[in-house]
């Protein structure tokens, strides 16, 4: 059993807390971590409800703010376009992912999975004038 530890970075120096997961494979593909990441703070999201979601991507109908996602009248969040909306993002360069400090570029690379792996998700901030 692993413990993988995700943090979330922006380029602007900002870093969110660090959270772990335990998963018992030995290699996982990069879309295959995102995907359990997605599912994991959007059944936490839910269970728990709350004003603002805290999570990889923007829900849709929701506005960013600086706690997160303030949800609209639909408080659920759904797993399955979280995770679409991931691997856009990731698609597009929204983010990068390291992992313990290596780029991952392709979402089918395999990654593995050790006792302390530690996954970042690099947010790109966009340059203000450029």
């Amino acid at each position: 059993m692993a413990m993988v530890t995700f943090v979330d970075e922006t380029t602007a120096g900002d870093r969110g807390a660090a959270w772990q997961l335990e998963m018992s494979e030995e290699q996982l593909t990069l879309r295959e971590i995102i995907r359990r990441r997605v599912f994991q703070e959007v059944a936490e999201h839910n269970a728990a409800g709350g004003d603002h979601f805290r999570g990889l991507v923007q829900p849709g109908g929701t506005e960013s703010t600086r706690d997160g996602f303030r949800m609209g009248k639909h408080r659920q969040v759904d797993a399955e376009e979280q995770f679409s909306r991931a691997v856009e993002a990731f698609a597009r360069n929204g983010f990068v992912v390291l992992v313990d400090d290596r780029q991952v570029e392709d979402l089918d690379a395999a990654v593995p999975v050790h006792r302390a792996v530690e996954v970042t998700f690099l947010k790109l901030v966009p340059l203000v004038g450029g």
